[in-house]
């Protein structure tokens, strides 16, 4: 998957800034994979017992006569390596995928962002925010909670990561997006956007299928810790989410622009997946369909929203596919989870299967309007958590290194000048991006 994302962030970026766009990209996996080994995996799973949603070391509060956990305390540095094979096993699974959230925001902020500034968020990104509000999804912590303490179904539910790692990565690169500003040339004097068209299709085309490919595992990988018999439901829903995306944002496109356009459709194909992930485990096939199709509809209008309404520069359309999509992934699970699988998911004894508000019509048992309210909330948490974590980080951040690239690097090409090394030596390269002088 990181492979994927780097083809696809590379491919939609001009070819004069490709070496500093993958070397950010390939350094945030490193740093994000140390820090979360550091102190992440404490903050997120507490050392983990064994038993899902009970860590070993927690740090809560007592509100309303109710334990809430807010973060872990115990497994820094893995505590003894190689004394626990299983928890092991859970750091492999979570580093991989909190340095994939951790890697988002550097499609948004693409070809523009100072490659010093990168270094400090690659040490910090994945071994506190990002730990500590997957705590309170998948170490037992407070949203994890609101089944048992509040009554609201299973409490939030997210199986693979449509918050901790797609919203969380999304609302980080919108706060950075909004600290560095559009690109050169990106916007006209009276407003409107220009497009600036990537090198390589071709990249964009190979990359989204290699993250296709990889999904696969990220979505499968929790099923090994709590149901293995899910893993043929899990595989079928998030194929079948990934086609409906592309398929839905193909048939828009070509209406709404005459053409279809290969970029978005690659996108169309991640929104499903994005969408898909955190309720994979939980909806029947007709359900991921249709989360699907919902995804790739939401990311056409979503990118015309942040380009023409918000004049958010997005060249990868990271903040559509991994925010919005996130986002509507969370909710759906609240909407369509049909009740078959999560039986005591999250502690939650005196309920069967977690079901959302309209499980009957995909034929549940019952429907469950609190399981849509813990989703609510868990996307509001999501979306003001780490709006302002990123805010702050960045304004704090800037202070130490300069955010943005110098105005004459962005003008040249941002290889040699950031990381000493082009992708494309033997070939002039100017800016065809915008076609016109920046």
């Amino acid at each position: 998957m990181q492979a994927g994302f780097v083809l696809v962030v590379a491919g939609l970026c001009r070819a004069k800034n490709a070496a500093q766009v993958i070397s950010i990209n390939f350094l945030i996996f490193v740093l994000s994979v140390l820090g979360f080994w550091v102190c992440g995996f404490g903050f997120l799973s507490g050392g983990w017992s064994g038993t899902v949603g009970v860590p070993l070391g927690q740090w809560t509060i007592h509100l309303f006569g109710h334990p809430f956990g807010l973060i872990g305390t115990h497994g820094f540095f893995l505590g003894s390596p190689g004394a626990a094979p299983a928890v092991d096993a859970l750091f492999f699974f979570q580093a991989v995928v909190i340095s994939l959230a951790a890697v988002i925001p550097a499609g948004v902020m693409a070809e523009r962002w100072r490659f010093t500034n990168m270094v400090l968020y690659g040490v910090v990104a994945a071994a506190l925010p990002l730990a500590v509000f997957g705590h309170w999804v998948w170490g037992g912590g407070w949203l994890a909670e609101l089944g048992q303490n509040l009554g609201l179904g299973h409490g939030f539910v997210d199986f693979a990561g449509c918050s901790v790692v797609h919203a969380a990565g999304g609302m980080i690169g919108l706060m950075g997006a909004v600290a560095l500003g559009p690109r050169l040339g990106k916007y006209a004097r009276d407003g409107r956007p220009r497009p600036i068209a990537g090198h390589n299709l071709v990249f964009v085309v190979v990359g989204s299928l290699l993250l296709a490919v990889g999904w696969f595992g990220f979505n499968i990988g929790p099923a090994f810790f709590v149901a293995e018999s899910r893993v043929p439901v899990i595989a079928v829903n998030t194929m079948l989410a990934a086609a409906a995306g592309a398929a839905a944002t193909w048939a828009l496109v070509t209406v709404k622009f005459r053409k279809p356009d290969l970029s978005m459709i690659c996108n169309g194909l991640l929104a499903g997946l994005v969408a898909i992930s955190g309720s994979c485990a939980f909806v029947n096939p007709a359900g991921a369909v249709l989360t699907g199709i919902v995804a790739g509809i939401l990311l056409v209008y979503a990118v015309l929203f942040f380009e023409t309404k918000m004049k958010v520069d997005d060249p990868m359309g990271a903040l559509s596919v991994h925010g919005v999509g996130g986002a509507w992934g969370i909710l759906s699970l609240g909407l369509l989870a049909d009740g078959s699988f999560g039986a005591n998911w999250n502690g939650v004894q005196d309920k069967a299967g977690v079901a959302g508000a309209f499980a009957t019509i995909f034929g549940g048992i019952a429907n469950d309007w609190g399981q849509l309210l813990a989703q609510i909330i868990g996307a509001l948490s999501c979306l003001i958590f780490f709006g302002l974590a990123a805010w702050i980080w960045f304004k704090v951040s800037n202070a130490i290194v300069p955010i943005r690239t110098r105005r004459e690097d962005e003008l040249g090409g941002l290889d040699l000048p950031e990381v000493g090394a082009e992708c494309y030596p033997d070939f002039h390269l100017t800016d065809k991006g915008t076609g016109r002088p920046e």
